[in-house]
């Protein structure tokens, strides 16, 4: 089974690489390993990582785009919709978002809405 929110948080990993840094992607492989042995945070408000921020974004931007792609009966959302959703939930949690954040959340969205076009779902 493919696991969209992986991908799309590598891929955009990978894109955003040369303006975050280089280490983004290690740091999303981290996070990734993080979710799927479902670790929290010991505190609640803390700085994310950049790769969190990005796994956390790309989990939220496939919800947000199967959401939207059913209220719109099978068309593909727009991702500049999908990253301001993403952008807004994002906002709402007790935690202080890294600088770039905006741009993984446009990226990410991209990501969901590129493999999606692939006919990956």
């Amino acid at each position: 089974m493919t696991d969209y929110v992986a991908d799309a948080a590598r891929s955009a990993a990978a894109a955003l690489a040369p303006d975050l840094g280089q280490n983004l992607p290690v740091e999303v492989e981290a996070a990734l390993a993080a979710r799927a042995g479902d670790q929290r945070p010991d505190s609640y408000l803390e700085t994310a990582s950049l790769g969190s921020v990005t796994v956390s974004a790309a989990a939220l931007a496939w919800t947000i785009y199967s959401d939207q792609r059913d209220r719109l009966e099978g068309q593909k959302p727009e991702a500049d919709s999908v990253a301001r959703q993403v952008r807004l939930a994002l906002g709402n949690q007790d935690t202080i978002l890294p600088p770039g954040t905006e741009r993984i959340t446009e990226v990410v969205a991209t990501e969901i809405i590129r493999q999606s076009h692939l006919g990956r779902e």
